[in-house]
């Protein structure tokens, strides 16, 4: 069963984390580049490796990993950062998500996406916008904006900005 929402061809970047692989639309990604020194942050989230300099503008970075309650990324000379913007509130934060490779950017018609399973109620899957089908393996494709709570983000942002 497609996701109603999902209408039309859309371009998602894959990536992996471990062994699964997750997609978000490139509409959200800015730009990727291989893994440089993140600077710490005291106080921030676990999830939150700390801050890079992006052209003048403080931007926080994210272990994808940690958030979704795998071990901490560690740096190879596959890990980059996928720079994204992401909706708070009626702005766009922009927020590096390391990633331990980036796979291919792959167009999904609507029909090859499914809906998250249900799994009780416990379960949180509410960032995930559906299962891409590609060949015979899932893709995870992300809702990047709800990824964080609205909470999240704003710690993030705080942290960022060093008022955590």
């Amino acid at each position: 069963m497609s996701i109603p929402t999902i209408t039309e061809t859309r371009q998602y970047l894959t990536f992996k984390l471990g062994d699964e692989v997750f997609a978000v639309d490139v509409a959200n990604v800015r730009e990727i580049f291989d893994f440089i020194t993140v600077t710490s942050m005291p106080r921030a989230p676990d999830y939150m490796r700390g801050v890079i300099n992006l052209r003048g503008s403080v931007v926080p970075v994210i272990d994808m990993r940690l958030k979704f309650g795998m071990t901490k990324t560690e740096k190879t000379v596959h890990t980059c950062i996928v720079v994204v913007d992401v909706a708070l509130d009626n702005d766009t934060v922009v927020l590096g998500a390391i990633a331990d490779s980036v796979q291919e950017v792959i167009e999904l018609e609507p029909d090859q996406i499914e809906s998250t399973p249900k799994i009780g109620t416990t379960l949180n899957n509410d960032f995930i916008k559906g299962m891409g089908k590609r060949d015979s393996r899932f893709i995870m494709i992300l809702d990047i904006d709800k990824v964080f709570s609205a909470d999240e983000q704003q710690a993030v942002i705080n942290a960022s900005l060093g008022r955590g």
